[in-house]
């Protein structure tokens, strides 16, 4: 309960593999179908052309060559729509795919600690002088 008294419910956060790419393709998706009926609508390009245009700014690769936006609006628009949706797409990927680095990452880090364990014992049985007879 919060300080009001009221009973909130947590959000589950999805655990499988699944969930997490049907929420990050959901996000993806809607963020590509916003752009491209923004750039149909302010460009009065094709469906087609508007996806085309709007799948290249989302991963990150800025306009195609043949297809760029000539009204100021569409300029503007396109320049905002790369700052969110490179962020969104980025984000949907690690949301998919964070687990399973930080799982990588957990293990390079214990490999490391192992090996620099052993590479201190190695130093010491070096260091300290050979036993007396």
């Amino acid at each position: 309960m919060d300080s009001r008294g009221v009973r909130r419910r947590r959000r589950r956060v999805p655990r499988s593999f699944w969930e997490r790419a049907l929420y990050s393709f959901a996000v993806i998706a809607a963020m590509v179908v916003v752009g491209s009926v923004a750039m149909h609508v302010i460009q009065g390009w094709s469906y087609l052309d508007s996806f085309y245009f709007t799948s290249f700014i989302a991963t990150g690769q800025g306009p195609p060559a043949n297809l760029y936006p000539t009204s100021a609006a569409g300029k503007i628009f396109a320049s905002i729509f790369a700052f969110v949706s490179v962020g969104t797409v980025v984000t949907a990927l690690l949301f998919l795919f964070g687990p399973f680095l930080g799982r990588v990452l957990r293990v390079g880090e214990e490999k490391m600690e192992e090996l620099e364990k052993g590479m201190e014992d190695e130093l010491r049985k070096r260091e300290s002088p050979p036993p007396e007879n």
